[in-house]
């Protein structure tokens, strides 16, 4: 299935070139643009992207924040973990485990992970051995968080300190 090697991405103008191929382009990409033009990051320092070429061209793609153990609001008990953004395969090279190579790669650092299940991707995310998280409205405002517990970790019991529910009905 050739090579699926999973490189972390450098930030220049040639990875930001290629990111225009991806759906999913957006702020961070054109803060990266506007840093390299007003050179606070020197050309090929790392970015938080990771990707796979197929020949020269980037074909997949995704983004990885360690996120503090201060601010888990997810995992018990409460540690260091990776937030996993804008993971995308482009489209012709869809289905040949390059999302898989991807998420492999992000489990091997043994942190739990947190993701945000775009429309329709939860079975990609099942698959991947990714849980939907007990939806807690305060935290998750919208989003539809998925997460994968490495061993020895579970899912941190929302903490029922009281709330006024009632406060977010419209009046």
């Amino acid at each position: 299935m050739g090579n699926h090697e999973v490189t972390r991405l450098l930030v220049n103008y040639k990875t930001l070139e290629e990111f225009k191929n991806f759906r999913e382009f957006g702020a961070a990409e054109l803060s990266m643009k506007d840093d390299l033009e007003a050179n606070i990051i020197e050309n090929d320092s790392e970015s938080p992207f990771y990707g796979i070429y197929f020949g020269k061209k980037l074909v997949a793609r995704m983004s990885l924040y360690k996120i503090e153990a201060k601010f888990d609001r997810y995992f018990e008990p409460p540690q260091d973990y990776l937030e996993l953004w804008k993971l995308e395969v482009l489209e012709p090279y869809r289905k040949k485990g390059y999302g898989k190579a991807l998420v492999d790669f992000a489990k091997s650092f043994n942190l739990p992970i947190k993701t945000n299940a775009r429309q329709g991707s939860g079975g990609f995310w099942n698959y991947m051995g990714f849980e939907p998280v007990t939806y807690q409205p305060a935290r998750d405002r919208g989003e539809s968080p998925y997460v994968w517990y490495p061993a020895g970790v579970q899912e941190q019991q929302e903490n029922t300190s009281p709330v006024n529910v009632e406060s977010n009905e419209e009046l």
